[in-house]
């Protein structure tokens, strides 16, 4: 069965939802060819049928690997994930810290002593001044907001 022309709606979406596969070239598997179903620009679909090979169909491990686009480090993390979490665990994590971690309890008393003896201060300077920390002014705004929000 032809694939579609135009897989740009789903592409979209799946770049959105981070499951858009950077290297679809790199998909060889014969099964991803030539099919409406198999997308080589799914990753999770494609991590999941590499798993799925190595396990029902008895193929190595670099056999695998290579014929969907990974390096063997790349299908043993993801059979790791799999084996953890299931389906849902081959759905790549967003990179980067995942809480304001430069801005301490520390950090904000600071901030909040410096608005209560001046309240027109210039906070990022102050933090860059006080602790040589480089932070946003928004970032600043955001930890002053949810540690008012703690103390209610």
């Amino acid at each position: 069965m032809a694939r579609r022309p135009d897989g740009a709606p789903k592409r979209h979406a799946l770049h959105q939802t981070g499951t858009l596969n950077p290297r679809p070239t790199r998909v060889t598997d014969a099964l991803f060819a030539d099919s409406d179903f198999f997308d080589p620009h799914d990753l999770l679909q494609v991590k999941y049928e590499m798993l799925r090979r190595v396990r029902r169909d008895n193929v190595t491990v670099s056999q695998a690997a290579r014929v969907f686009g990974f390096s063997r480090p790349s299908f043993y993390h993801a059979r790791g994930a799999f084996t953890r979490g299931g389906l849902g665990a081959l759905v790549p994590q967003k990179r980067g810290p995942r809480r304001a971690h430069k801005l301490s309890q520390k950090v904000v008393a600071f901030l909040e002593r410096t608005i209560a003896a001046d309240p027109g201060a210039d906070l990022v300077a102050a933090v860059q001044q006080a602790f040589g920390l480089s932070v946003h002014r928004r970032s600043i705004g955001r930890a002053l907001e949810r540690a008012k929000k703690k103390r209610r």
